[in-house]
Protein backbone atom coordinates (compact mmCIF):
# COMPACT_ATOMS: atom_id res chain seq x y z
CA UNK A 1 0.00 0.00 0.00
CA UNK A 2 1.30 3.56 -1.01
CA UNK A 3 1.79 5.95 2.00
CA UNK A 4 -0.61 8.98 2.16
CA UNK A 5 2.34 11.00 1.39
CA UNK A 6 2.71 9.90 -2.09
CA UNK A 7 -1.25 9.44 -2.89
CA UNK A 8 -1.67 13.07 -4.09
CA UNK A 9 0.64 12.48 -6.69
CA UNK A 10 -0.53 8.97 -7.82
CA UNK A 11 -3.90 10.95 -8.21
CA UNK A 12 -2.81 13.72 -10.21
CA UNK A 13 -0.63 10.94 -12.42
CA UNK A 14 -3.55 9.38 -14.07
CA UNK A 15 -4.40 12.93 -15.35
CA UNK A 16 -1.23 14.24 -16.00
CA UNK A 17 -0.55 15.25 -19.83
CA UNK A 18 2.86 15.83 -21.07
CA UNK A 19 3.19 19.63 -21.07
CA UNK A 20 3.46 18.99 -16.92
CA UNK A 21 6.44 17.34 -17.29
CA UNK A 22 8.16 18.78 -20.42
CA UNK A 23 8.08 21.23 -23.14
CA UNK A 24 8.01 18.76 -25.88
CA UNK A 25 5.90 15.88 -26.56
CA UNK A 26 7.22 12.84 -29.07
CA UNK A 27 6.53 13.63 -32.97
CA UNK A 28 4.56 10.92 -34.01
CA UNK A 29 7.36 8.88 -36.03
CA UNK A 30 9.72 8.94 -33.27
CA UNK A 31 10.86 5.22 -32.94
CA UNK A 32 13.59 5.17 -30.20
CA UNK A 33 11.80 4.20 -27.19
CA UNK A 34 13.44 4.65 -23.33
CA UNK A 35 12.38 4.88 -20.09
CA UNK A 36 13.07 5.94 -16.62
CA UNK A 37 12.67 4.81 -13.21
CA UNK A 38 10.52 8.03 -10.76
CA UNK A 39 11.85 5.90 -7.52
CA UNK A 40 10.01 7.24 -4.62
CA UNK A 41 10.86 5.82 -0.81
CA UNK A 42 10.71 7.02 2.97
CA UNK A 43 14.10 7.59 3.17
CA UNK A 44 16.61 8.48 6.41
CA UNK A 45 15.67 12.56 5.56
CA UNK A 46 12.06 11.64 5.22
CA UNK A 47 10.14 10.95 0.96
CA UNK A 48 12.61 10.62 -1.31
CA UNK A 49 13.62 9.92 -5.04
CA UNK A 50 16.65 8.12 -6.59
CA UNK A 51 18.95 10.20 -8.64
CA UNK A 52 21.58 8.79 -10.53
CA UNK A 53 24.74 10.89 -11.58
CA UNK A 54 26.28 9.63 -15.10
CA UNK A 55 29.65 9.17 -15.88
CA UNK A 56 31.82 12.03 -17.83
CA UNK A 57 33.28 9.63 -20.03
CA UNK A 58 29.64 8.54 -21.18
CA UNK A 59 28.97 9.58 -25.20
CA UNK A 60 25.51 10.48 -24.41
CA UNK A 61 24.22 12.86 -21.21
CA UNK A 62 27.86 12.24 -20.04
CA UNK A 63 28.22 13.70 -16.25
CA UNK A 64 24.13 14.82 -15.64
CA UNK A 65 22.03 13.81 -12.87
CA UNK A 66 19.41 11.72 -14.08
CA UNK A 67 16.74 8.83 -12.85
CA UNK A 68 17.37 5.53 -13.62
CA UNK A 69 16.97 4.32 -16.86
CA UNK A 70 17.21 3.79 -20.91
CA UNK A 71 16.50 2.23 -23.80
CA UNK A 72 13.53 -0.39 -24.41
CA UNK A 73 14.74 -3.67 -25.43
CA UNK A 74 13.14 -6.14 -27.61
CA UNK A 75 13.20 -8.61 -24.31
CA UNK A 76 11.53 -6.02 -22.24
CA UNK A 77 7.95 -6.47 -20.97
CA UNK A 78 7.22 -2.48 -22.34
CA UNK A 79 8.61 0.83 -19.96
CA UNK A 80 8.10 -0.61 -16.77
CA UNK A 81 9.97 -3.92 -17.03
CA UNK A 82 12.81 -1.82 -18.87
CA UNK A 83 12.75 0.99 -16.19
CA UNK A 84 13.14 -1.36 -13.06
CA UNK A 85 15.70 -3.35 -15.23
CA UNK A 86 18.00 -0.41 -15.96
CA UNK A 87 17.90 0.71 -12.47
CA UNK A 88 18.92 -2.43 -11.15
CA UNK A 89 21.43 -3.27 -13.86
CA UNK A 90 22.72 0.87 -13.15
CA UNK A 91 21.79 0.97 -8.74
CA UNK A 92 21.96 -2.89 -7.54
CA UNK A 93 18.97 -2.36 -7.04
CA UNK A 94 16.38 -5.17 -5.67
CA UNK A 95 14.12 -5.29 -7.82
CA UNK A 96 11.19 -7.62 -5.43
CA UNK A 97 11.22 -4.03 -3.11
CA UNK A 98 9.61 -2.03 -5.92
CA UNK A 99 6.29 -1.43 -6.63
CA UNK A 100 5.52 -0.28 -10.25
CA UNK A 101 2.28 2.11 -9.56
CA UNK A 102 1.81 4.08 -13.34
CA UNK A 103 3.77 5.12 -16.17
CA UNK A 104 3.22 8.49 -16.98
CA UNK A 105 2.90 10.52 -20.74
CA UNK A 106 5.42 9.52 -22.87
CA UNK A 107 7.73 12.79 -23.21
CA UNK A 108 10.39 13.51 -25.67
CA UNK A 109 14.06 14.07 -25.59
CA UNK A 110 15.35 16.29 -28.46
CA UNK A 111 19.21 15.95 -27.46
CA UNK A 112 18.91 12.14 -28.17
CA UNK A 113 16.03 11.71 -30.26
CA UNK A 114 14.35 9.45 -27.66
CA UNK A 115 10.71 8.85 -26.74
CA UNK A 116 11.03 8.42 -22.80
CA UNK A 117 8.50 6.90 -21.12
CA UNK A 118 8.76 7.90 -16.86
CA UNK A 119 7.87 5.14 -14.83
CA UNK A 120 6.23 6.18 -11.21
CA UNK A 121 7.42 3.44 -8.54
CA UNK A 122 6.91 3.14 -4.75
CA UNK A 123 10.42 1.70 -3.35
CA UNK A 124 8.39 -0.20 -0.57
CA UNK A 125 11.52 -2.23 0.85
CA UNK A 126 14.18 -0.43 0.27
CA UNK A 127 17.61 -1.86 -0.39
CA UNK A 128 20.85 -0.50 -0.45
CA UNK A 129 22.59 0.91 -4.14
CA UNK A 130 25.35 2.34 -5.68
CA UNK A 131 27.08 2.28 -8.71
CA UNK A 132 27.00 -1.19 -10.27
CA UNK A 133 29.63 -0.19 -13.14
CA UNK A 134 31.49 3.21 -12.56
CA UNK A 135 32.27 3.42 -16.32
CA UNK A 136 28.59 4.88 -16.82
CA UNK A 137 26.80 5.49 -13.47
CA UNK A 138 29.74 7.72 -10.75
CA UNK A 139 27.20 8.08 -8.38
CA UNK A 140 23.83 6.92 -6.86
CA UNK A 141 21.85 9.21 -4.52
CA UNK A 142 18.73 9.39 -2.44
CA UNK A 143 17.45 13.03 -2.76
CA UNK A 144 14.91 14.20 -0.36
CA UNK A 145 11.84 15.53 -1.82
CA UNK A 146 12.18 18.46 1.07
CA UNK A 147 15.47 19.53 -0.40
CA UNK A 148 13.82 19.38 -4.04
CA UNK A 149 10.80 21.71 -2.58
CA UNK A 150 13.12 23.75 -1.00
CA UNK A 151 13.08 27.45 -2.53
CA UNK A 152 16.65 28.06 -1.66
CA UNK A 153 17.92 25.12 -3.98
CA UNK A 154 15.69 26.11 -7.08
CA UNK A 155 16.88 28.32 -9.79
CA UNK A 156 17.14 28.07 -13.28
CA UNK A 157 19.72 27.48 -15.93
CA UNK A 158 21.02 29.58 -19.11
CA UNK A 159 22.81 27.66 -21.82
CA UNK A 160 24.83 29.29 -24.36
CA UNK A 161 22.20 28.85 -26.66
CA UNK A 162 20.25 31.03 -24.92
CA UNK A 163 17.49 28.55 -23.46
CA UNK A 164 16.24 29.06 -20.08
CA UNK A 165 15.14 25.88 -17.74
CA UNK A 166 14.87 24.87 -14.18
CA UNK A 167 17.42 23.92 -12.18
CA UNK A 168 18.18 22.41 -8.40
CA UNK A 169 21.21 22.35 -6.81
CA UNK A 170 21.17 19.23 -4.01
CA UNK A 171 23.54 16.86 -2.76
CA UNK A 172 26.88 18.65 -4.75
CA UNK A 173 24.80 18.09 -8.05
CA UNK A 174 23.27 20.36 -10.35
CA UNK A 175 19.88 18.47 -11.97
CA UNK A 176 19.19 20.47 -14.99
CA UNK A 177 17.27 19.46 -18.65
CA UNK A 178 15.10 16.89 -18.70
CA UNK A 179 15.23 15.58 -15.05
CA UNK A 180 14.94 19.21 -13.75
CA UNK A 181 11.98 19.82 -15.68
CA UNK A 182 10.22 16.39 -14.46
CA UNK A 183 11.19 17.04 -11.01
CA UNK A 184 9.57 20.30 -11.28
CA UNK A 185 6.64 19.00 -13.17
CA UNK A 186 5.87 15.97 -10.51
CA UNK A 187 6.60 18.87 -7.37
CA UNK A 188 3.86 20.98 -9.09
CA UNK A 189 1.72 17.92 -9.47
CA UNK A 190 1.56 16.41 -6.18
CA UNK A 191 1.28 20.18 -4.58
CA UNK A 192 5.05 19.64 -2.78
CA UNK A 193 6.23 22.68 -4.91
CA UNK A 194 6.95 25.95 -2.49
CA UNK A 195 7.01 29.11 -3.62
CA UNK A 196 10.62 30.04 -5.20
CA UNK A 197 12.04 32.67 -6.98
CA UNK A 198 12.03 32.13 -10.66
CA UNK A 199 14.28 35.16 -11.53
CA UNK A 200 17.35 33.32 -10.07
CA UNK A 201 18.95 32.65 -13.65
CA UNK A 202 22.84 31.67 -13.57
CA UNK A 203 24.37 30.53 -16.76
CA UNK A 204 25.52 26.31 -17.17
CA UNK A 205 28.99 26.12 -15.92
CA UNK A 206 31.16 25.42 -18.53
CA UNK A 207 32.24 22.20 -18.02
CA UNK A 208 28.12 21.59 -18.08
CA UNK A 209 28.44 23.06 -20.98
CA UNK A 210 31.07 20.94 -22.90
CA UNK A 211 29.88 17.11 -21.72
CA UNK A 212 26.57 17.90 -22.82
CA UNK A 213 27.95 18.95 -26.16
CA UNK A 214 28.71 15.37 -26.62
CA UNK A 215 25.18 14.18 -26.72
CA UNK A 216 24.36 17.09 -29.49
CA UNK A 217 26.78 15.55 -31.48
CA UNK A 218 25.80 12.16 -31.32
CA UNK A 219 22.59 13.27 -31.86
CA UNK A 220 23.49 14.60 -34.95
CA UNK A 221 25.77 11.56 -35.98
CA UNK A 222 22.25 9.43 -35.59
CA UNK A 223 20.77 11.29 -37.40
CA UNK A 224 22.54 11.69 -40.77
CA UNK A 225 22.80 8.18 -40.42
CA UNK A 226 18.49 7.38 -40.41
Amino acid sequence: MTPPWLRPLVDAAARARPEDLSRFAPPERATRQSAVLLLLGDGPAGPDVLLIERSPDLRSHAGQPAFPGGRIEATDDGPAAAAVREAVEETGLDPAGVDVLVTLPALWLPASRYVVHPVLAWWREPSAVAPVDRAEVVAVERVPIAELADPANRLQVRHPSGDVGPAFAVRGLLVWGFTARVVAGVLALARWERPWNPGRVEDLPDEVVRLAARTAARSDDVAATT
